[in-house]
Formats: C-alpha cells, sequence, structure tokens
C-alpha cells in the first residue's frame, strides 16, 4: 500500500543542498527519504529522551559514588596532571 505523500516546498541555502544531496547518495536513497529520514531522527532527540539519559547518566555517577566535591576534586587532579605533562604548561594561554 503507497503512503500518502504531501508535496512542499521550502528554500535550502546551496551548502544544505549540498549536504542533503551527499546524505542521499551514501544512504542509497531519494533526496526525499534522506529529508525524510533527518527529520525524522532529529524529532525523536527530544527533550524528553535527552532526560531520560542524563538520568541515566546520574544514576551511573551516584552508582559510584560521585558527588559535586568528588567531581571537582577529579577535574583538579586531571587539569592538574594534564599540565605537568605539557610541554609549554600554563605559560601559552
Amino acid at each position: 500500500m503507497a503512503v500518502p505523500s504531501v508535496k512542499a516546498t521550502y528554500s535550502l541555502d546551496p551548502e544544505t543542498v549540498r549536504k542533503l544531496e551527499d546524505m542521499a547518495r551514501r544512504l542509497g536513497v531519494s533526496k526525499s527519504e534522506a529529508l525524510r529520514r533527518a527529520i525524522r531522527s532529529a524529532a525523536g532527540t527530544s527533550a524528553e529522551r535527552g532526560g531520560s539519559a542524563l538520568r541515566a547518566l546520574d544514576a551511573l555517577q551516584r552508582s559510584v559514588g560521585l558527588d559535586p566535591s568528588k567531581a571537582r576534586s577529579w577535574v583538579a587532579k586531571a587539569r592538574a596532571e594534564r599540565k605537568a605533562s605539557s610541554s609549554r604548561g600554563e605559560s601559552g594561554r
């Protein structure tokens, strides 16, 4: 059964058109299908889904006992290690 479609006209800048054409070529589909897939993909990254990813990260951090104080300490230690191993140190800033 054919899926009903609606013809629509949109204005795209040349660079976006080139990217759409490249995407369609890589996927082996029409530009319309490539655009549909891109829109579906973008729509799937709603704030609600992002919220579940953040909740998962929070749970992971809690499971290893990471609190704000420990995180700040880790950041300071990592920066000190990078500075110590850098050939130019902080003088390059």
